[in-house]
């Protein structure tokens, strides 16, 4: 089966019903499912976790007022074309817009998709040479849509011009592919994005404990054997992994597939994605509880990136309950602390 791209695809697989409205949504960000993903849809579940990713809703119509269409700031961190420079040790390069899916929740829903931009290898260069040109860039991030898109070839090239750069420590690469297109995990593709000197790691993006078929499961072990350490990369979605259950198989299913939870992203202010956002306050629930259920290797940071292009914050729960400088038997400085199951212990400042 090919991945499916078209509403009229999602109509004939029963995923979707005949409705105008589903038109503007379909226009607003590129469709596509990839049979993975299409395999482990509960046709008979209206609210199926693994659907509601993917598949266009009329919600995504409805634009709230505070919803952005350049959500993290990209642009105002723009340096050369296909590099966002946010942070001093660290840039972002984008070198393509195509993914092989297309999660209705993207931050970079209107940039992403067939016909995207990927750049030129002029452009490609000029970015290269941003990086070299810049010794306080230790670490560059592979993103965009999804880097493991390109070809092995093209990639491995890619990752060598990286690993000639003498100040560049780390290469690091965002991807969807080994959960929702695994086969694309080929030896070939393994062997590409190893550098020969700096250190690689690699991103995985994986939002339900479903995602973890045996496939993805292969994928990632093929990755993690060939010596790339892993990280889990989740974003907190209403009505997909808003619950303590939910995240709790997650994290664990991660952990045990050697991908260590990395980020719990709180959904951006994307535009037409109202219908995924929880609060912060749930969000810091959720944390506090997976803290009494789940050991250290196994929660993920907590995430908000801060409109306008100014840099992730943790936003997790706090643990220190403040001073008890209103008891008259407590030390100076004297500080109370709430532990993973609720409770308040004294602790001297």
């Amino acid at each position: 089966m090919q991945t499916l791209r078209t509403l009229e695809a999602l109509e004939r697989e029963g995923l979707v019903a005949a409705e105008p409205r589903l038109a503007d949504a379909a226009q607003s960000m590129a469709i596509a499912i990839t049979p993975e993903m299409l395999g482990l849809i509960d046709r008979a579940d209206a609210d199926d976790p693994i659907a509601r990713q993917f598949v266009p809703s009329i919600a995504e119509t409805e634009i709230a007022p505070e919803e952005l269409a350049d959500p993290i700031g990209d642009e105002a961190r723009a340096a050369v074309k296909g590099i966002v420079h946010r942070y001093p040790d660290r840039v972002l390069l984008k070198p393509l817009h195509v993914c092989p899916v297309y999660c209705r929740f993207c931050f970079r829903r209107e940039k992403v998709g067939p016909g995207g931009e990927a750049l030129s290898a002029d452009e490609l260069a000029a970015a290269l040479a941003y990086i070299r040109d810049r010794p306080e860039i230790w670490e560059v991030i592979l993103t965009g849509g999804d880097p493991l898109m390109m070809a092995p070839r093209r990639l491995a090239d890619l990752i060598a011009g990286l690993d000639a750069i003498g100040h560049v420590g780390v290469i690091r690469i965002h991807s969807r592919v080994p959960i929702v297109d695994p086969s694309r995990v080929t030896p070939e593709l393994v062997t590409a994005i190893k550098p020969r000197r700096a250190a690689p790691w690699l991103g995985v993006h994986c939002n339900h404990p479903r995602e973890l078929q045996p496939a993805a499961r292969m994928a990632l072990g093929r990755l993690a054997d060939a010596g790339i350490p892993l990280l889990g990369q989740t974003v907190l979605l209403a009505g997909i992994n808003d619950t303590v259950d939910t995240l709790d198989q997650l994290m664990r299913a991660l952990v045990t597939a050697r991908v260590k939870p990395y980020y719990l992203h709180h959904p951006d202010l994307v535009r037409g994605t109202g219908h995924f956002r929880v609060s912060i306050a749930r969000g810091q629930e959720l944390m506090r509880a997976l803290r009494g259920r789940l050991s250290g290797l196994a929660q993920p940071t907590y995430v908000l990136d801060v409109p306008g292009g100014h840099g992730k914050v943790p936003i997790g729960p706090g643990y220190l309950a403040g001073y008890l400088g209103d008891d008259p038997d407590a030390l100076p400085d004297e500080l109370r602390v709430r532990d993973a199951f609720g409770q308040t212990h004294r602790y001297p400042g």
